[in-house]
């Protein structure tokens, strides 16, 4: 959304637009205090005590959460709006509320045993994941499954009194093939390795996880198949069709509002220095500047076009699943490429301005650095790679078989 502009949800008005509303009002109100914290987000590694304590009061965290146990059950859409709102304010605090609230929407999907142990002890609960199967090995035994592994890039754990673990579940009959599986872990079951020490995305405390060797029930695990749009095990007590969207084709709306508001800060802070600042070397006004002028014009038109594309998959995927129309693999392609496309235009635009700040982008003590680095961050993300997404839709465009398992 521009600035000043709210967003629309595209569903029917009523109760659930004001939802949406009060939404969206919440996470602007925290704006403020969110950008003076910003700084020391970076510096702990980790969200401040205070932050998580804001996101939970605001009830962001619950945005797709079921109404049945007192969430908001506001559309998919309502991800983006809200991480692009955070994300002016910091790109690190956006990262893990929108990772973090998704994890709400996904144990929706899980059978009702599994949500009612989670959720019953405290529906405020947050709970990490790691999506990364090749990381760990399962096999089936009575009752459940063994699991072992190291998962990097789990954000926020260190809050997490749970844990979505993806898994290859591996088995002596070739014949059964290859299984990918979510495995839902409690605190007790998995170790934090302190491995956050990077450039981007500091705050967001996205260490790794160690499982040496668990015993996973089978109501704690959901099979990959059974998120690929359509009726999932949690749709008899969820039945809304937001617990049905196919999880990981939209995967990377998950995250992509975070890169959209980090390039509208970084767009909306060269614009206000833009308009007052003046040359050092001939004291010209920079506003005055053809260059500056059409740097504004190309970053804006990438960030909106940006906007749109996200906000329409993700409008269309809840329109098809309202009308029981489940994505075909092209359409799913589809998802996967727009959204990585959408993000490498935000990472564009900021990388535009960055190079036209000059040298004053380059001072710690100003936002501007950080904006740079948590766009590359972002963009590093596999769900962001257009090499990946873009040739696995042109191979289904060509009639070839998709090599993304997970869709």
């Amino acid at each position: 959304m521009a600035p000043g502009q709210e967003p629309s949800m595209g569903q029917s008005a009523g109760s659930g637009e004001r939802a949406y509303a009060t939404m969206i009002a919440n996470a602007r109100s925290l704006l403020p205090q969110l950008r003076e914290r910003a700084a020391r987000t970076e510096e702990l590694r980790h969200l401040p005590p205070e932050t998580e304590r804001d996101l939970h009061d605001a009830g962001l965290f619950r945005m797709l959460q079921p109404k049945r146990v007192g969430g908001a059950e506001l559309d998919y859409v309502a991800l983006i709006d809200c991480a692009e709102l955070v994300g002016r304010a910091d790109a690190s605090v956006a990262w893990n509320l929108a990772n973090l609230a998704s994890h709400h929407w996904m144990l929706g999907m899980f059978e009702q045993r599994a949500q009612d142990l989670v959720w019953g002890k405290d529906p405020d609960v947050l709970i990490a994941s790691s999506f990364i199967f090749p990381a760990g090995r399962a096999t089936r035994v009575e009752g459940g499954y063994r699991l072992r592994g190291s998962w990097p890039f789990s954000s926020g754990v260190g809050s997490c009194a749970w844990n979505m673990l993806a898994s290859v579940v591996s088995s002596d009959d070739e014949a059964d093939g290859i299984e990918y599986r979510i495995f839902l872990l409690p605190r007790a079951d998995y170790n934090i390795l302190d491995t956050w020490n990077v450039a981007g995305l500091r705050g967001t405390g996205s260490s790794d996880v160690e499982v040496r060797d668990a015993f996973v029930p089978e109501h704690l695990t959901v099979a990959v198949g059974d998120l690929a749009g359509g009726a999932s095990p949690g749709s008899k007590v969820n039945p809304n069709p937001l617990y049905a969207l196919p999880v990981f084709s939209l995967f990377p709306y998950v995250l992509s509002g975070v890169a959209l508001g980090n390039a509208q800060a970084c767009l909306d802070d060269y614009v206000e220095v833009a308009r007052h600042r003046i040359s050092t070397y001939n004291r010209a006004k920079l506003s005055d500047f053809q260059s500056t002028q059409i740097k504004i014009a190309e970053a804006s038109a990438k960030i909106d076009a940006a906007r749109l594309v996200m906000r329409a998959a993700c409008t269309e995927a809840m329109q098809d699943v309202r009308r029981s129309h489940w994505p075909d693999m092209t359409t799913k392609t589809r998802y996967r490429r727009d959204g990585a496309f959408s993000v490498n235009l935000c990472t564009d635009a900021v990388s535009m301005l960055f190079a036209a700040s000059g040298a004053r982008g380059l001072f710690t003590t100003g936002v501007l650095q950080r904006q740079f680095r948590d766009a590359h961050a972002i963009n590093s993300h596999l769900a962001f790679n257009f090499d990946a997404a873009g040739t696995n839709y042109g191979r289904v465009a060509l009639g070839l078989p998709s090599e993304n398992l997970t869709l």
